[in-house]
């Protein structure tokens, strides 16, 4: 396979993550990194210095209560077996409980050569493209995918 497939989630806190309402997604974050960790096409996932959730990273984005969750996945098939076929599904139907949602778009994904790892500066660029142009070969949604040759796919 010549590319993987990246994706990043950009999102804000409703509050800091020692509240009590946080609780629940606090105590999951380990054990579902774990199980994507352990998915069939997984390959890469951004973590702090400790290898905790990239939750406990400084965010790009000026605001200390914005997360920012990257990973690579082998295909789009891995990745959307783990986001809508395991225990993530829980944290994604449930995902106002812990973040505001309001606003652009939160999540983007992108083709990336297979010897690379994306950054955070190229989740920050591809989200701001896609902010700005809309869905395309170079920055997409779930609504609009695309293969790693740039053509749309039928979905």
């Amino acid at each position: 396979m010549t590319h993987n497939l990246a994706q990043a989630n950009i999102a804000r806190f409703k509050t800091s993550l020692d509240r009590p309402e946080m609780k629940e997604f606090i105590d999951f974050l380990a054990p579902v990194n774990k199980f994507a960790e352990e998915s069939d096409g997984f390959i890469w996932r951004l973590t702090d210095e400790q290898g905790r959730s990239a939750s406990y990273i400084e965010s790009p984005f000026n605001d200390e209560m914005m997360a920012v969750n990257i990973s690579l996945w082998r295909d789009m098939d891995s990745f959307k077996n783990f986001v809508y076929g395991s225990v993530h599904a829980y944290f994604l139907q449930n995902k106002r409980k812990w973040f505001d949602v309001k606003g652009h778009s939160q999540f983007v994904m992108w083709w990336l050569p297979a010897t690379e790892l994306p950054s955070i500066g190229m989740a920050k660029e591809k989200l701001e493209h896609q902010q700005k142009y809309g869905d395309s070969q170079i920055a997409f949604s779930m609504r609009n995918l695309y293969d790693a040759s740039g053509a749309k796919l039928v979905v």
